[in-house]
């Protein structure tokens, strides 16, 4: 379940910036240089993972910087995984 938004990855070169969001269906949002070329590639590649990891649906967002098919992957699974955590609260003590 997506707690929260969250992203995973950079826009430099070679590289992808995705951002997941809780929503109530899927949604896929692609840009890039060559999104006529890996469009279906990265459609395939959010759904698998999309339907493993928030099967009541995410907003998902990819801005594509060239990213090889295995950086792309581990971008989403990262995003996803950040989005399904709770933020944990550090409690500090004062000095002791």
């Amino acid at each position: 379940m997506l707690l929260k938004t969250a992203q995973a990855g950079t826009l430099e070169s070679s590289d992808c910036l995705v951002v997941v969001s809780p929503a109530d269906s899927h949604s896929l949002e692609y840009s890039g240089q060559n999104a006529a070329i890996f469009k279906r590639r990265t459609e395939r590649i959010v759904a698998e993972i999309a339907k493993r990891c928030a099967p009541q649906g995410a907003a998902v967002q990819v801005q594509d910087r060239g990213a090889l098919e295995a950086t792309l992957r581990a971008r989403v699974e990262t995003a996803f995984e950040r989005a399904s955590k709770q933020e944990q609260q550090m409690s500090m003590r004062g000095g002791q």
